[in-house]
């Protein structure tokens, strides 16, 4: 089929229109971390810009992005939002176990799979000894785990709980769903919600106010 004939595939030239702008949204937040790293081009930016006129949309056509910035607001620290299949916002906030984007992945897990967000799916017992190992014999100065980290305790807890099992099959539903950190995540973030298949984006700044450059 020519390319001339493309549009008479599409259906619904709503939801057509809707992830165009979406898509326009995410390459202008792209564009913004790159030039917080050191890369990227003020040219590009430019043309994200007027292109974003041109669709007549903003960052506020992204919800996952308010919710977050909600969030950090709310508490004070680093958060994260993501949008589920059917439109529900999810949150996370930063702790002292859990990043906002590990904390934000569980809490999506449980309403997808109806847990009670009260219950801990990975306890913090749990937790601590994974702390202690990246902190006292892997140099790390942060001691909360990451999303990938998160995940493999909680597939470690999957084998004796099964409210953690039904969690983990509810990964699958995270492919295509929109997420937002309110602060640029480490590469091991960023690739963890790629491989999930979510299509995330970030603040252009840094959880410590002073650092200028990106650690890579």
């Amino acid at each position: 089929m020519g390319v001339n004939m493309a549009g008479f595939c599409i259906v619904d030239d709503g939801e057509c229109q809707r992830a165009s702008k979406q898509e326009i949204i995410r390459r202008y937040y792209q564009c913004l971390c790159d030039l917080k790293r050191g890369a990227g081009s003020r040219e590009i930016l430019y043309k994200l810009e007027l292109l974003m006129k041109q669709a007549k949309v903003t960052t506020d056509d992204r919800a996952v992005v308010q919710a977050a910035l909600d969030r950090e607001q709310e508490t004070g620290h680093p958060a994260a939002a993501i949008e589920l299949p059917d439109g529900t916002l999810v949150t996370g906030k930063t702790s002292d176990l859990l990043g906002a984007s590990a904390a934000a992945l569980l809490n999506a897990l449980k309403i997808l799979g109806h847990i009670d967000h009260e219950l801990h799916l990975v306890s913090p017992e749990a937790i601590q000894p994974i702390q202690r190992l990246k902190t006292d014999y892997l140099g790390s100065h942060n001691p909360r785990l990451h999303t990938d980290e998160i995940l493999i305790a909680l597939s470690a807890s999957a084998s004796s709980n099964r409210q953690a099992e039904l969690a983990l099959n509810q990964i699958p539903q995270l492919q295509n769903c929109e997420a937002h950190s309110s602060v640029l995540l480490s590469s091991v973030d960023e690739q963890i919600f790629k491989r999930l298949g979510m299509r995330l984006t970030s603040e252009p700044k840094y959880e410590t106010s002073g650092r200028k450059y990106h650690k890579r």
